[in-house]
């Protein structure tokens, strides 16, 4: 009986998929808060997103839109416009929400090694909700799977090497214990995903 379910697994409705993308945006914009909130920072895109918010003062939300707009041409030739439309509705709820959310959360005490901590989580199960949806937040993941496609250059080395590049930035932007910090964060993210996101464990697609 498992197995006629995997072959033919259950497809996602449209209110199942719209519950997905506003879970995963809306976990992923308390995570940023709370990672804007004590001067940390992240892998990828966002991570990207925030540094220059940092630098400029600019909103990370209108950045971190701003910032993925180059790749919606690769994730059509990549993955298709069922992805890219969800992906972009994602990132646009994100950059939306994260900009809201700040005038209705605040923390009067917050540990840097905790939140980085439930950053990582939250935005783990954030992620794992948006790529069961068909979805992402868009970026380098999106980069690293297309030169892959064309270079054979394997995916997991380019955004690897792309958070080396965040995270040495970061050195010249914030302090070294916040960086630390910050790279706990990203091992909890990538443990979470790592762990969780398996298709054989989840057959609706």
């Amino acid at each position: 009986m498992v197995e006629n379910t995997q072959k033919n697994p259950q497809k996602h409705g449209l209110l199942a998929d719209a519950q997905g993308l506003i879970f995963g945006t809306t976990m992923a914009s308390f995570a940023m808060v709370m990672l804007t909130h004590l001067g940390l920072v992240t892998g990828q895109t966002a991570g990207l997103a925030v540094l220059i918010s940092y630098v400029t003062g600019y909103g990370f939300g209108a950045v971190f839109f701003v910032v993925n707009l180059p790749f919606y041409w690769l994730a059509i030739r990549r993955m298709g416009w069922r992805f890219t439309l969800k992906t972009f509705a994602a990132v646009a709820m994100l950059s939306v929400i994260s900009t809201l959310m700040p005038g209705y959360v605040s923390f009067a005490a917050l540990d840097p090694i905790l939140g980085a901590v439930l950053i990582g989580m939250l935005s783990g199960a954030a992620l794992l909700a948006l790529f069961r949806h068909g979805a992402s937040l868009g970026g380098v993941g999106i980069l690293a799977l297309y030169l892959q496609d064309k270079t054979g250059f394997r995916a997991g080395y380019t955004q690897l090497l792309f958070d080396l590049g965040v995270f040495t930035a970061a050195l010249f932007v914030i302090d070294l214990p916040l960086v630390l910090y910050s790279l706990l964060g990203a091992v909890v993210i990538n443990l979470t995903i790592a762990v969780n996101h398996r298709k054989d464990w989840y057959i609706a697609t």
